[in-house]
């Protein structure tokens, strides 16, 4: 008998078997990224993006097709790392806005939803490339279009998936360096098999469903200047209200109201239909009760900032020289300034160095790493600014950024598209406090697009790319726009990467070590950097980044 409408129950089987086997394939999904680097991949960012929505899920109470929307909508968009998981919550976006308002789908509203979806990731890339993850959805898009009038969903969903893998098979005659390497796009594989994995829910195929318990947040995250304050609200409360009824500006004036007859330190952001909410209070009770009034609630945590305060001055004791992470609360009575920073930077190094050039707030993460949505969000709520910039410092990162930037809407935020750590800290040196957010982005772009960035690590996988046959465990020296050198020598390599970089125009090299580098060798090659490029000032820093032996700069 033909399987002619989904149900709620149904699809939420479909996503979390969709989830499950992408969860599964994850490992196989990295090793198709065309750069053999050892970082944070395709397949891990999208299952930490997929994941975080699977949590939302499971967690419902009563599964309605408008409630699951909403769960797979904000988890997946909270939860987004790198530009696939970025892109695959705009996907889940698009689809749950179509499906939300639908008591039972059909082919028909799945290829609504579909093209629903497609639209809404488009939009959200600035420069959409084809032979990716997009292209792959959109033909998925196009051919559930054509089989919008199906009475069979099995039917229906084979010949979609059919279709989307010969896209994906297609991918690397779009992207010559897919070509090179001789791999499909590894975002486009994620997406198919999410698809393959919600057709195994469809037919009701034995799955294990289960997953991992939400990781509390880090230590980082928490505020953490209490070591001498006198806590007056000693509750750090948040949740997320799923709205159910009515919220506009007066009903959120009121809430925002009721909250600070209660607390202090308030976040009231709402988009669409949530409400993101962090207060400290003493009644965090009172808080819940009131965000009841206006709907169900999800992601709700409690910590006892007294407790913390107890830990950190006994911390304090044990090591009177220790120092103020990143994670400081600036909401916790410093007086609210007109900027303030937010960078995302790991090593103990570069993160002195950032916080030595102002910057507030430090996400660790980047390549090994991408820090997601709510992570972003997280460090927004820490700076108590009325204009906050941020600094991706990674490609792979800006799209998380952006969007988190669209959901905060109590403060003005700029992000910087700062693709590499160099370019993060000429964008701390170009930024001036006395000129207006406007001047300090335009100074601050122009700045960063004279400096050019090396870094050089080791190779995970044999491959070939951008014209270099490359083994596993060779030294690579990448560039802002493609592999420049391949060697088995760090030293040597990195060197023949800054002949490449270096031009007539270079008067600064900066050299960044990281912690697999000697100190006393790190010198000796600066020596020899400045002997082989004497017209050139250099300077020699620890940066103690993982994975990379050095970080250049060339300015």
């Amino acid at each position: 008998m033909a399987i002619t409408t989904i149900n709620a129950e149904t699809l939420s089987k479909m996503f979390l078997a969709g989830a499950a086997n992408l969860d599964a394939k994850k490992e196989w999904i990295n090793e198709l990224n065309v750069f053999p680097v050892p970082d944070g991949d395709t397949g891990t960012n999208m299952t930490l993006t997929i994941m975080s929505a699977v949590r939302e899920v499971t967690a419902l109470q009563n599964v309605t097709l408008p409630a699951l929307a909403k769960a797979i909508s904000t988890g997946s968009l909270r939860g987004a790392r790198g530009n696939s998981g970025v892109i695959l919550s705009q996907l889940f976006r698009g689809f749950t806005k179509v499906i939300s308002g639908c008591e039972q789908l059909t082919c028909g509203v799945l290829a609504q939803a579909a093209e629903k979806a497609v639209e809404t990731a488009y939009k959200a890339v600035m420069k959409p490339k084809e032979g990716t993850i997009l292209t792959v959805a959109r033909g998925l898009s196009q051919k559930a279009a054509e089989l919008a009038d199906c009475d069979d969903l099995e039917l229906f969903m084979n010949e979609v998936i059919a279709y989307g893998d010969q896209v994906l098979a297609q991918t690397p005659d779009m992207l010559p360096v897919l070509k090179e390497a001789g791999v499909v796009d590894s975002g486009g594989q994620g997406l198919m098999q999410v698809m393959k994995g919600a057709l195994d829910g469809l037919l009701g195929k034995e799955l294990d469903l289960s997953v991992e318990p939400s990781v509390s947040r880090p230590r980082e995250n928490r505020p953490a200047n209490l070591a001498d304050a006198d806590i007056k609200f000693g509750y750090c409360t948040e949740f997320i209200i799923m709205l159910e009824k009515e919220f506009g500006p007066a009903e959120e004036q009121r809430f925002k109201a009721y909250l600070e007859s209660i607390g202090d330190s308030i976040v009231c952001v709402s988009m669409d239909d949530i409400v993101k909410v962090h207060v400290h209070t003493n009644q965090p009770g009172n808080a819940i009760q009131k965000g009841l009034s206006y709907g169900s609630l999800t992601s709700m945590k409690i910590d006892n900032m007294r407790e913390e305060h107890q830990e950190l001055l006994f911390q304090k004791g044990e090591n009177d020289g220790l120092k103020d992470e990143e994670a400081v609360s600036d909401e916790s009575g410093q007086e609210r300034k007109k900027y303030g920073f937010v960078a995302v930077s790991i090593g103990d190094g570069l993160n002195e160095i950032f916080r030595e050039l102002g910057v507030d707030h430090l996400i660790e993460g980047g390549q090994t790493m991408n820090p997601s949505t709510e992570d972003l969000l997280n460090a927004i709520d820490q700076v108590n600014a009325d204009t906050i910039f941020i600094l991706p410092n990674n490609k792979n990162i800006i799209l998380a950024a952006n969007q988190a930037r669209d959901l905060v809407e109590d403060k003005n935020i700029i992000v910087i598209g700062t693709k590499t750590v160099p370019q993060g800290i000429a964008a701390m040196v170009a930024f001036s406090p006395d000129a207006e957010p406007e001047e300090n982005e335009k100074a601050i772009l122009e700045e960063i697009a004279d400096v050019k960035t090396g870094q050089v690590t080791y190779a995970v996988r044999d491959t070939s790319v951008d014209g270099f046959e490359i083994t596993k465990e060779d030294i690579m020296g990448i560039g802002d726009d493609g592999i420049l050198a391949v060697g088995q020598d760090i030293e040597e390599t990195t060197m023949e990467m800054l002949k490449k970089l270096v031009d007539e125009e270079t008067g600064l090299i900066s050299l960044l070590y990281g912690d697999d580098v000697d100190a006393e060798k790190a010198e000796e090659f600066a020596a020899k950097v400045e002997e082989q490029f004497p017209d050139c000032d250099m300077e020699l820093q620890y940066g103690g980044q993982p994975i990379y032996y050095y970080i250049v700069s060339v300015e």
